[in-house]
């Protein structure tokens, strides 16, 4: 059983990887076996990154350019097949967040919010799959947000690039089938650096432990067994699925 979720000779690249979850979900890629490339815009700050792939015993590469720069992005795939030969797995983590009332935000901020969180994963996944359909083999993982079921007040563009996210999805599992599979992780209120403001929050910390079951905030670890299934054979026959992991907020809110 084991088998089936190793990911050993896979070749993956994560997204966002210097801090938060994308630094969390490299590491356990390559715990399962993955040679894991690891990316954000600059080098020097995925080098912690990669130094603890590599303490552990892991594979690790670096990949140092902007989501949001379309030629980039065909560049950086380019090389990472060049290097290893295939590409298996891409893990569209990177996101940005921008907090304010809608009637306040200027477009440029909307804007930028969409270019990162929704544009650059379509491009990433679009780039990838070329790759993968060509080697039969694929996984594409998209992480969207309790925030592509919900709505919040103030932000709005991250709302909206979350629910885009679920439809490109759908849209890229139905297209790039039957070896290529594409699915998303929802996570709920995972501590990160994206959220410190809203974990300072006590009266916000009090709701939110009194509305999710699991009666708690999440940690990154708790997105590594649903990360390694949908990274793995074992998720052979699912695709085109949006995955919640919230400790059951989105159940008891709803």
């Amino acid at each position: 059983m084991s088998d089936l979720f190793s990911l050993k000779g896979k070749v993956a690249l994560v997204t966002g990887a210097s801090r938060g979850l994308g630094r969390s979900m490299a590491k356990t890629l390559a715990a399962q076996g993955a040679a894991v490339v690891v990316n954000a815009r600059k080098a020097a700050d995925l080098q912690a990154t990669a130094d603890e792939i590599r303490g552990a015993g892991g594979q690790a590469g670096i990949a140092a350019f902007d989501i949001t720069d379309e030629p980039a992005v065909v560049k950086a795939v380019n090389y990472i097949v060049e290097e290893h030969g295939k590409l298996d797995i891409l893990v569209n983590n990177a996101g940005i967040m921008h907090r304010q009332l809608i009637v306040e935000t200027k477009t440029e901020d909307w804007k930028r919010i969409i270019d990162t969180n929704l544009n650059a994963s379509f491009v990433m996944a679009r780039e990838a799959a070329k790759v993968m359909l060509k080697q039969k083999y694929g996984r594409i993982i998209n992480l969207s947000s309790v925030m592509a079921i919900l709505g919040r007040a103030s932000v709005a563009a991250y709302v909206a690039s979350k629910h885009g996210i679920v439809g490109l999805t759908k849209t890229l599992a139905a297209e790039i089938g039957p070896h290529v599979t594409v699915n998303a992780i929802a996570p709920g209120y995972i501590r990160t650096e994206i959220n410190t403001v809203l974990q300072q929050n006590k009266d916000f910390t009090a709701m939110l432990e009194q509305r999710t079951a699991a009666a708690r905030w999440g940690e990154a670890k708790d997105l590594d067994g649903m990360l390694v299934l949908l990274a793995s054979d074992a998720s052979a026959y699912i695709t085109g699925q949006t995955f919640v992991v919230d400790g059951g907020l989105t159940t008891i809110l709803a």
